[in-house]
């Protein structure tokens, strides 16, 4: 019956659809709409159907999706088709991605057009721009608050560019990924600015409130996002002379998707980027999209909701296009945003990988696999159509999100280990080599997550600065080690600007007064094509580093076992300084992967690689150097913070 209902409901939403729109002929577009309608009918309703202008909205709804999809050009709606057919095209082992600033790559989206080869020399056909849409000067979090949803920062060019851009790559064989943030605006945008205004139609797009009544009883179970630089949930605003909800800095302001039409406007902004040639959208801060009191406000059933509702809508006028989960909450969590109790993913086909990152960086400080090994066996199961994204690093900084449980069956106290590595990579703990500082540091727990690149952590920058030949050369080592575990792992590797070349701390930021307090631009530097072009002088750092990660690429692309569909076997050792886990494609064709992450040279018996069924005569052959790695004693030796892809 409610089906029916649903249906009935289309025919008269399709009838009072704008004449522009019901005398064209969409027929795609009406073939996805009656797929997912009732999907989208069934949300909408959860989420809004006691409003008395349900229906109205529905309609406003319906009006947006094919307004989109006219616009969508030939050529992107010939890739829709074409995704459509080839619906696991993500999961294979060809994607390799790298997460970039534009204006500090390139300068300019131009500049970033004509600096392609260097990507595509590295193996990168997967390109993710971190936000560009105009923003304050003063005041714009990275990219991330938004004055205007629908043009581009005049500093990276324009509209037009992205779409020329966009076009580019495709002819290269390469993906656009672009970022949309969902949770808030920029006090700046028009809607606060009306709101400020006292339009009541902009703030109900906020959470706007007379007295404190109301915040302070969000605040009883609300946690602190940045309780350092911005305390509290909530910031008065003198102009309106009203509170209203700030989660992340006080000029971000988050958005009420209790109303409708914020959901509605949200969704045109996602397919305006679509339509603009963008192969993959990141969404940002997906976890904070429905606030509930006497919550924390992260995580809700709503905000599933909400997300699901976005991909059907995607669905329906550009389905060829995927998208990311920004969500970096507890492992448990996570994979919720594929989507629960499903095979495809009904929200986003894509999340990432926040646990594997920060138990490859506990493995680096504590030269040990332990937590790692343990943390692996507890990450959630992914749904078949869909993907984690790997990362050693990003532009953020690195928090612990792991589960203190795995801490303690690694042995350890989950408070002191978290002390220790926060300690070890800001350089407090004795003997580190690690050049990192903490960031968002609570003094009332004691919490704190760390910023600072790749290269300084890792202690490059401290064995430079003593020309400690070992020490570069274990530095350079550690790098290459992190990335062949995400280059195999299975789901698509991102790498960060900057890494492949060995891109140190820089302290530039503390000149700009709108930086300067925020120490996660030390790892958002100005990339230096001066250092870059060492990657072509042999012996050199950057050389080093450049052609190690370009061959494992090469590889990684032409071995089908990285293939992303649930093949990766986690195999136990009694060794706790190595990862080993295997990867097997269609045709059980096998590949090891086995890391050391101890400075010490380890062995792996043979008895311990037969009860996984490895039957060795004269060692294994390592793909990555192409040579077959020796036996002593019945054991492979593995040399200090290595890493091999063996096959039998």
């Amino acid at each position: 019956m409610y089906e029916q209902a649903s249906h009935s409901l289309l025919n008269e939403i399709l009838a009072e659809l704008k004449p522009e729109i019901g005398n064209q002929r969409l027929r795609h577009f009406y073939t996805r709409l009656g797929a997912n309608f009732y999907a989208i009918h069934s949300l909408f309703h959860l989420l809004y159907g006691e409003r008395a202008d349900f229906k109205e909205q529905m309609v406003s709804l319906v009006e947006t999706l094919a307004t989109r999809y006219i616009e969508r050009t030939p050529a992107l709606r010939k890739s829709d088709l074409a995704r459509e057919k080839d619906y696991n095209w993500f999961l294979s082992q060809k994607w390799v991605g790298m997460a970039l600033y534009c204006d500090r790559f390139a300068d300019d989206l131009k500049g970033l057009r004509a600096n392609l080869p260097y990507l595509q020399e590295l193996g990168i056909n997967m390109v993710h721009i971190m936000p560009m849409l105009d923003c304050p000067p003063d005041h714009s979090d990275g990219g991330y608050a938004v004055r205007d949803f629908y043009r581009i920062d005049p500093r990276f060019g324009t509209t037009a560019e992205v779409e020329a851009l966009a076009a580019t790559l495709r002819k290269r064989d390469m993906i656009l990924v672009l970022d949309v943030v969902v949770n808030h605006t920029s006090d700046a945008h028009e809607w606060a600015q009306r709101a400020r205004r006292g339009e009541q139609k902009y703030q109900d797009y906020y959470f706007v409130f007379d007295d404190r009544e109301t915040p302070d009883i969000y605040e009883e179970t609300m946690p602190e996002i940045f309780p350092a630089t911005a305390p509290g949930n909530f910031t008065w605003d003198a102009e309106m002379g009203k509170w209203v909800m700030t989660v992340f800095n006080n000029y971000q302001w988050d958005l009420n998707y209790r109303n409708p039409a914020v959901l509605i406007e949200m969704i045109d902004i996602i397919l305006f980027w679509a339509n603009q040639g963008a192969d993959i959208l990141r969404l940002d801060a997906v976890a904070f999209l429905w606030k509930k009191m006497g919550s924390v406000c992260q995580n809700e059933r709503e905000a599933h909701l909400l997300l699901q509702l976005m991909k059907d809508c995607c669905q329906v006028t550009a389905p060829g296009v995927l998208f990311i989960a920004e969500a970096i909450v507890a492992p448990g969590e996570i994979s919720k945003y594929f989507g629960e109790d499903a095979i495809n993913a009904k929200e986003c086909e894509i999340a990432y990988n926040a646990t594997l990152m920060a138990l490859l960086w506990d493995a680096v400080a504590t030269k040990s696999a332990a937590v790692l090994n343990q943390g692996i066996k507890s990450l959630p199961n992914k749904l078949e159509r869909a993907t984690w994204l790997n990362y050693v690093r990003c532009h953020d900084d690195i928090g612990l999100g792991f589960d203190d449980n795995d801490i303690r069956r690694a042995g350890f106290d989950p408070a002191q280990h978290r002390r220790f590595l926060i300690d070890y990579y800001t350089g407090r703990f004795p003997g580190s080599v690690a050049r990192g500082l903490p960031f968002g540091e609570n003094p009332k727990t004691g919490d704190a997550r760390i910023s600072g690149s790749l290269a300084s952590l890792v202690g490059l920058e401290s064995a430079l600065e003593s020309q400690d030949e070992a020490a570069i050369d274990a530095a350079i080592k550690t790098i290459v080690l992190l990335h062949s575990v995400i280059l195999s792992f299975g789901g698509i590797p991102l790498l960060y600007y900057g890494d492949a070349v060995g891109t140190l701390n820089s302290l530039e930021y503390l000149a700009d007064p709108a930086k300067a307090a925020d120490n996660r631009w030390m790892n958002r530097s100005n990339f230096n094509w001066n250092k870059a072009e060492k990657r072509h002088q042999t012996g050199t750092v950057e050389q080093r580093i450049f052609s190690a990660l370009k061959k494992m690429i090469a590889l990684r692309k032409e071995t089908q076992a990285f293939a992303d569909f649930d093949n990766r076997q986690l195999l136990a050792l009694d060794n706790p300084s190595l990862l080993l886990f295997s990867r097997a494609d269609t045709h059980r064709n096998r590949v090891l992967v086995v890391g050391n992450f101890s400075d010490a040279a380890q062995t792996l018996s043979i008895e311990a690689l037969r009860a996984h069924g490895y039957f060795l005569q004269d060692g294994m052959k390592d793909l990555c150097s192409g040579t077959r790695i020796g036996m002593v004693d019945d054991a492979l030796v593995l040399p200090p913070l290595s890493c091999y892809w063996l096959a039998d």
